[in-house]
């Protein structure tokens, strides 16, 4: 057989090496319109069920990205000066270069044949190709071009959010949310390497129209946001890289594929930020892909089974993303709380997590949660036992 794979962001080079590893004689083609030491943010964090899953199918990969990976087992929220942790909630990261470089290897190791620098302006290009992996991310050609026949949706959060890098190395996962006289703002940023942090803002479209950043350029925005989390910067800069206030995009597709074309990623489908599951759905998809073409030798059945048997497990995380984000809209009412109630709103939010979970998952935290909402009443002096 012989397979093109259109994107080489982590998606599609994962099937490309995972199919060529397991099937030698087959050609395995990546386009890739960028050259290959280029891209567009900074870190990438796995949740540690996510990386046991993927061990489950590729314990090798895991074991060699493992050890260039920083890890934690706390989430720490920030609010009004005071900081909570959540125990129990163990996440690992690592720059989103140095993983595409790692699978890039991996994929040319396997043989395949990488094509950087070679954009695809028409299917038709491909033609001779018996099978079309569109990994080619939230403005895929191969969607857009067929999108009547993939039953695609698109829609857009409310929010505005900007993706930043920074030099300071924080201790955790963490979550920092600022009020100021314009607006509230909120910060998500966590360590991704010995040196580096991803640092992403967010608020709601009130505050960024009250900023003026719609006239702003790069660098003015860049200094609004440093100056509003001056405290959590510590005196360190943010750094840009394509750094642009965006709406988060909601891309969703009833049919996978479409003749011998399939989608996965966010070519298929976007998770919000907020649940860090991006990159895992895409790996997720590539697995799931190979599994489902390597149980039917005819084409159709086979792509037909890959959404069968992916798409309820999709679309239960993309829900929970959905209700995630849909507190990210209101988080500036969610910082009227004390700070223990806010955390407990904050990880309960996506609806998945109940008081049982909870308690097995951070007994810690829900110690601290539950004796202050015991001792209070109605929760008024949580923020005093959170800091106590």
């Amino acid at each position: 057989m012989r397979i093109a794979v259109i994107g080489g962001g982590p998606g599609g080079l994962y099937f490309a090496y995972l199919w060529k590893k397991r099937h030698p004689e087959d050609q395995v083609d990546l386009f890739e319109q960028n050259p290959a030491d280029a891209t567009w943010g900074f870190g990438v964090v796995f949740s540690d069920q996510a990386l046991e899953f993927l061990r489950t199918d590729d314990p090798e990969t895991v074991d060699a990205i493992a050890p260039h990976m920083e890890s934690w087992e706390n989430i720490t929220l920030n609010l009004g000066g005071d900081s909570v942790a959540i125990d129990g909630v163990g996440f690992s990261s690592i720059g989103r270069l140095e993983l595409l470089k790692f699978l890039q290897q991996r994929a040319l190791d396997a043989g395949v044949t990488p094509r950087f620098d070679t954009p695809i302006h028409a299917i038709d290009q491909l033609n001779g190709h018996d099978l079309i992996v569109a990994a080619d991310g939230l403005n895929s050609l191969v969607r857009r071009a067929y999108e009547g026949d993939f039953g695609t949706s698109l829609s857009y959060s409310s929010n505005k959010f900007v993706w930043y890098g920074t030099s300071k190395r924080f201790d955790t996962l963490s979550q920092t949310f600022v009020k100021t006289d314009r607006g509230a703002f909120n910060a998500h940023h966590y360590r991704y390497s010995p040196t580096m942090s991803t640092f992403l803002v967010e608020c709601d479209h009130a505050t960024w129209q009250a900023y003026g950043f719609a006239y702003k350029d790069v660098e003015q925005s860049k200094g609004v946001c440093e100056e509003v989390f001056a405290d959590t910067l510590g005196g360190h800069c943010l750094v840009s890289n394509k750094s642009v206030w965006r709406n988060f995009p909601w891309v969703w597709n009833e049919h996978w594929s479409f003749k011998n074309m399939v989608l996965i990623g966010d070519a298929l489908h976007s998770a919000h930020f907020s649940i860090g599951s991006g990159t895992r759905l895409a790996i997720e998809d590539a697995i799931a892909l190979v599994k489902a073409l390597e149980s039917d030798a005819h084409l159709t059945t086979a792509l037909l089974r890959y959404q069968a048997e992916r798409k309820p497990v999709v679309q239960k995380l993309i829900n929970a993303a959905r209700t995630s984000a849909f507190w990210y809209e209101h988080f500036a009412q969610h910082m009227q709380m004390n700070l223990l109630d806010f955390a407990y709103s904050y990880i309960t939010r996506s609806g998945r997590i109940d008081d049982s979970r909870l308690r097995h998952m951070s007994p810690a935290f829900m110690a601290r949660y539950e004796a202050a909402k015991n001792g209070a009443g109605d929760g008024g002096d949580a923020a005093d036992e959170a800091t106590a």
